[in-house]
């Protein structure tokens, strides 16, 4: 379902250079026309269907076409988006609303400490072809090496 922008609700993140679905885009399909200060979907069929754009646009202007087989003819998919969780509302062609409830984060912000545990990065390590703290979470005292004979 790829995703297209709704001209009427889109304000181009106010006009920023970079709106926040351009910010997000992981194929970089979303550009802004600093004429309109309206961003836009430039390639909707080359859009991998993440919904990352959906799901962090602060006006909720981006919508998704729906396939026939998933979402049929009249029927509507939309997030809105909290601090803490993401409600979809599934719209049904015969009126019928459903909505699901999926959370964002389960720790509180700034609370994550990703290298925690983990030695103090080196220059020589470098060199290396392993990733920090391999082994660790390989749960090996020590990574194999390649002998050169």
């Amino acid at each position: 379902m790829p995703t297209y922008v709704n001209p009427d609700k889109c304000d181009g993140c106010k006009a920023l250079d970079r709106p926040a679905c351009m910010y997000i885009c992981p194929n970089d399909l979303m550009v802004l026309d600093k004429a309109l200060g309206k961003a836009w979907n430039q390639e909707p069929d080359l859009c991998w269907e993440c919904y990352a754009c959906v799901k962090t646009c602060p006006q909720t202007a981006i919508d998704m076409r729906g396939y026939g087989d998933v979402v049929p003819l009249g029927a509507s998919l939309a997030p809105l988006r909290g601090t803490d969780s993401i409600m979809w509302t599934v719209k049904f062609r015969n009126g019928q609303m459903k909505r699901f409830k999926f959370a964002i984060r389960t720790t509180p912000w700034g609370s994550i400490e990703p290298f925690q545990g983990l030695p103090k990065p080196a220059a020589e390590t470098l060199k290396h072809a392993g990733l920090c703290g391999q082994e660790k979470f390989l749960g090996v005292p020590q990574l194999p090496t390649v002998s050169k004979s």
